[in-house]
């Protein structure tokens, strides 16, 4: 039987899910957070650290988490002792699969009759070996560039050089047991100690089902499509809907059609309810899923939310995105100005004061004031 739930159920299932309703200190640890079971991007100048402090974690040590590319190319973070789950869980799930990854990396290779795993195994393979100390991404690339073939690199107009192409270069690199040094920049890649594992022996469709991308997906931004979950991992929709776990059942959410792993269909209408104020950084989880337009209805607010350049973060409130704030920082004072998209009660404002104290307090500079644009 199809269930149906309504739009105020699924945030408040996706806020719950994500641990946005905990409070401070309540996290038994540094990795005690779900959501680094599919990795939070570490971009911007909070990153991963503050989606961990608005959910309830304590700072962590060094050696608690590791930094790594992974989905979309970009730098997550996750518990350090996950790592081999990991990279198998955001290997390709087919050559296709891989070669949608790469984007128009992919065609050279594909007219010189390479295969795309082969080549990313090749890639990954010479990192490995260039990589036997702390190494820069600048002359990582510079020694790659030197030792793969031609339908590996390309011509960049910017640089007036020619060099690897990026997506192979930062999607091989956890395979070939690298990681990125944390507050780097630029990135500085260095080997992931004991590691063991053989580049792209294993496809993510070998993933252990805690750390499997897809099932991820499923189990924070559910109910979901294959296409949402395609374009969260880059992956063609064929091979999503190949690989879409048996254990699902159907919803349906504003009259279109979706799944959601049975074990969490409970979960839709057991949410408490939240009126927690959080401020969510640019990439923060919460804000990564693929169907904007139930988090974010009204088109012109979808586009101040995501623009293509610099991204301001969101305020949110138990689960509705309610307005905008952006960090303005002079010397060691920090002003947040905010775009409310409603009013704010007394209260939820009170909340929202909290939290950019804390964020001063996590920065470790003193807070201004917070300011309302007009």
């Amino acid at each position: 039987m199809t269930v149906e739930v309504t739009r105020a159920q699924v945030l408040s299932y996706r806020w719950h899910v994500q641990q946005l309703d905990r409070g401070s200190g309540i996290a038994t640890g540094p990795t005690d957070c779900d959501i680094l079971d599919l990795g939070i991007q570490n971009t911007g100048p909070d990153g991963a650290a503050w989606a961990l402090f608005v959910r309830g974690a304590p700072q962590a040590s060094p050696g608690d988490l590791a930094l790594a590319w992974t989905l979309r190319g970009a730098p997550h973070s996750y518990r350090r002792a996950d790592l081999p789950q990991v990279a198998v869980a955001t290997a390709p799930l087919s050559d296709a699969d891989a070669a949608k990854r790469i984007f128009d990396a992919n065609r050279p290779l594909k007219a010189a009759g390479i295969g795309t795993l082969d080549a990313l195994r090749e890639v990954a393979g010479a990192m490995r070996e260039i990589v036997d100390a702390p190494t820069v991404k600048g002359e990582m690339s510079a020694a790659l560039t030197a030792r793969m073939s031609e339908p590996y690199l390309r011509f960049c107009r910017p640089c007036n050089a020619t060099h690897m192409y990026e997506m192979p270069f930062r999607l091989a690199a956890l395979q070939a047991g690298l990681e990125l040094r944390p507050n780097t920049s630029p990135p500085v890649l260095e080997r992931i100690p004991g590691w063991g594992s053989k580049p792209y022996n294993r496809t993510g469709a070998d993933a252990d089902p805690r750390f499997d991308v897809i099932r991820g997906y499923l189990r924070f931004f559910g109910p979901a499509d294959p296409k949402a979950v395609a374009a969260y991992i880059d992956a063609p929709v064929k091979d999503v809907k190949a690989h879409w776990p048996d254990d699902t059942v159907d919803v349906v959410v504003g009259g279109a059609p979706r799944s959601m792993l049975a074990s969490d269909r409970d979960g839709l209408g057991a949410a408490p309810p939240d009126r927690s104020a959080r401020l969510l950084g640019p990439f923060d989880p919460y804000l990564q899923l693929k169907d904007r337009e139930l988090l974010v209805s009204d088109e012109a607010r979808r586009k101040a939310l995501w623009p293509t350049l610099g991204r301001p973060g969101a305020i949110a409130i138990g689960g509705e995105i309610v307005g905008l704030w952006r960090p303005r920082t002079s010397g060691k004072k920090l002003s947040i100005e905010v775009t409310p998209w409603e009013k704010l009660s007394r209260s939820d404002r009170r909340s929202l004061d909290e939290q950019a104290a804390a964020l001063a307090e996590f920065r470790g500079v003193t807070l201004a004031g917070v300011t309302e644009k007009v």
